[in-house]
């Protein structure tokens, strides 16, 4: 069993090593789409020395073509369950749909990695009930549609207000 504990070492920088099993993620456009392939990068990564593996399901680049959570689980189901059997030390899933999320932590995963800090605006308060049902760790991100902001560190602190609003009454 992977101890969350380690999470709270603050006598290092931890990585976290990214894990895309999309077709057009940005960053490896695909490269891990084969089950053998991704287990491979997963344990190259642990020797890199990665703290935290963070999968993820569905591409969010700019323009990227949203799936849905039933597609989303189908390519994970390939490599996360036998991810989290190997893999040593936390896994994070990258998901912003809770039916994925409660999959995930279903399926053993560690941490949850929202891009939208638990706003995601069709399920609303979902992710964090998902989060407080399996009480795992959440990262909250920030994002938002288009890119204009009046102050942009005035508008970030509101969205992080909110988010710590919504995962307090979700019971976090």
């Amino acid at each position: 069993m992977t101890d969350l504990q380690a999470l709270h070492d603050t006598t290092h920088t931890m990585v976290m090593g990214v894990l895309n099993i999309t077709e057009d993620s940005s960053s490896d456009g695909g490269l891990w789409l084969d089950p053998g392939k991704a287990r491979d990068h997963g344990d190259d990564m642990l020797h890199a020395g990665a703290d935290i593996i963070d999968i993820g399901a569905e591409s969010s680049r700019p323009g990227f073509t949203p799936i849905s959570a039933a597609e989303e689980i189908s390519r994970l189901e390939t490599i996360l369950p036998r991810l989290v059997k190997a893999c040593p030390v936390p896994i994070s899933v990258d998901t912003y749909k809770a039916e994925t999320a409660d999959y995930a932590m279903r399926t053993g995963a560690h941490i949850m990695n929202d891009i939208w800090g638990l706003q995601y605006a069709p399920e609303p308060g979902q992710m964090a009930a998902v989060a407080a049902k399996y009480g795992v760790p959440v990262v909250v991100m920030h994002n938002q549609d288009g890119t204009e902001y009046g102050d942009i560190i005035e508008d970030m602190k509101r969205f992080f207000i909110r988010s710590a609003i919504i995962a307090d009454q979700a019971g976090m």
